[in-house]
């Protein structure tokens, strides 16, 4: 058959654009249909704008530190409009050059809804015209959980409007404690802003590491910020400027604003996918095997709308992957075990492979090697901050089977740490390496002493 496209790609975040690109690049041609901005989530309202943000909020405490080392700060202003617009225009810059390198592999740009009217033909809802394609990528990532369950959730936020409020709010509950709640409680509170964290569970960051959850929650604490386990919002209430909070505890909580970080749902809605076969998970992902292919051979997925690792750089090796197995007759599957991670929290952690919990469920038995010390730049800001570090040794192979940080540029290390564990190193690996000193990392390097049992898991 005669087709318009070789591969019409739905969605141009990070790892469709990557898939187009590369595509486009074999010689095929390519078509990429976007409704909103170019860029996706990662670039316009997630890991970017947000990565600013807490530079931006870091400022206040280096303000503070620089007194130890002899400097004479006057007392600091800040101006969110200026950071608001700075952010803007740095992601308007980010969004043209995707669109440039789009352009340069010669893909088509469609700015158009586009929805699946046959396992080979797509609808361009805004062009009231259909396409044909041999094969069709989905990656139309995920979107925030509005908890429309909630009474009064319309009186929320989400991070998408976290971006791009008017004002600074004076005080905030931000309801749940994963990756976007911590890393805009750290935000939020670093500008000045009173903020609490409402979570159910027992403990912050569910899948972390159990420790590493600990210790960030004490410096939260330690920072001012409110955090609240075992409880959970019934309503929420405008009581003049402040959105007033009832929780399951029957406790009354007060803010100018509520922020929403429980969780982002796979953008399928409308797709058609049903239609042609493709039953959707319970949370409205699309079903894929190990090659991001649908029950339907010539629709794949990638990236957070499959809901496998919702991680920007695992869409964008999925893009990879997909490319040599379709076009480049090379099957490939994405390797989802030791994926180093970082949240952006204040302090920051960088992990790398399994949690102390997991690696004894799946071994038995670990050795954990641990320490937790003040770094060397608070001994003259006075800062009481920590840094906690941890390794977890499979006793039998000696391996590294997880790393796990919480200080000052954790996110960098856990890259780099990511490699090593990958490649399967030792605990002799690590102790044969030579320390470079004087810096934390050096810690990673020097541990000798095993911890006693393992820790019970918290929940």
């Amino acid at each position: 058959m005669s087709f318009d496209y070789d591969l019409f790609v739905i969605g141009a975040g990070s790892g469709g654009v990557r898939a187009a690109r590369l595509a486009a690049q074999l010689g095929k041609k390519v078509a990429i249909a976007e409704e909103f901005r170019i860029g996706g989530t990662c670039v316009i309202r997630g890991c970017v704008p947000k990565k600013l943000f807490v530079y931006a909020s870091q400022f206040s405490e280096a303000f503070e530190d620089a007194a130890g080392f002899g400097w004479n700060v006057p007392e600091p202003e800040f101006d969110w409009p200026t950071l608001v617009r700075n952010k803007d225009r740095e992601i308007e810059r980010l969004s043209q050059i995707y669109l440039r390198n789009l352009d340069a592999a010669g893909v088509e740009v469609i700015r158009s809804r586009a929805v699946l009217a046959a396992p080979n033909t797509v609808q361009l809802v805004g062009e009231g015209r259909e396409v044909s394609a041999r094969v069709i990528l989905i990656a139309t990532g995920a979107r925030p959980n509005r908890h429309h369950d909630l009474p009064g959730h319309e009186l929320a936020i989400t991070s998408d409007e976290a971006f791009h409020l008017e004002r600074l709010p004076k005080s905030i509950i931000i309801g749940g404690a994963g990756y976007i709640s911590v890393e805009f409680a750290g935000i939020f509170s670093g500008l000045g802003v009173e903020t609490t964290i409402l979570y159910r569970g027992a403990e912050i960051l569910s899948g972390f590491d159990d420790d590493l959850r600990k210790a960030l929650r004490a410096e939260y604490e330690r920072k001012g910020i409110k955090v609240i386990c075992g409880d959970w919002l019934t309503r929420l209430e405008r009581q003049g400027k402040d959105v007033v909070a009832t929780t399951l505890k029957g406790d009354t909580l007060r803010a100018e604003q509520v922020m929403l970080a429980i969780g982002r749902i796979p953008n399928t809605e409308g797709l058609g996918l049903e239609d042609l076969g493709v039953e959707l998970g319970k949370r409205g992902e699309i079903p894929v095997d190990a090659h991001s292919r649908t029950k339907v051979p010539s629709i794949y997925a990638i990236g957070d709308v499959t809901d496998r690792m919702a991680l920007t750089p695992i869409a964008i090796r999925e893009a990879v992957a997909f490319v040599e197995t379709v076009f480049k007759g090379n099957p490939t599957a994405v390797d989802y075990e030791n994926v180093p991670t970082a949240v952006f929290s204040q302090p920051e952690i960088g992990t790398v492979g399994l949690t102390e919990a997991a690696a004894c469920k799946r071994f038995g038995d670990v050795d954990v090697y641990e320490t937790s010390f003040r770094p060397m730049k608070h001994t003259l800001s006075g800062r009481e901050e920590r840094m906690m570090m941890k390794l977890i040794v499979e006793p039998r192979s000696d391996r590294v089977v997880g790393c796990h940080i919480l200080g000052p540029d954790a996110g960098e290390l856990a890259q780099v740490l990511g490699i090593a564990i990958k490649m399967g190193a030792t605990k002799a690996d690590f102790d044969a390496t030579v320390a470079v000193h004087p810096t934390a990392a050096e810690e990673l390097v020097t541990m000798r002493v095993k911890r006693g049992k393992p820790a019970a898991a918290a929940q």
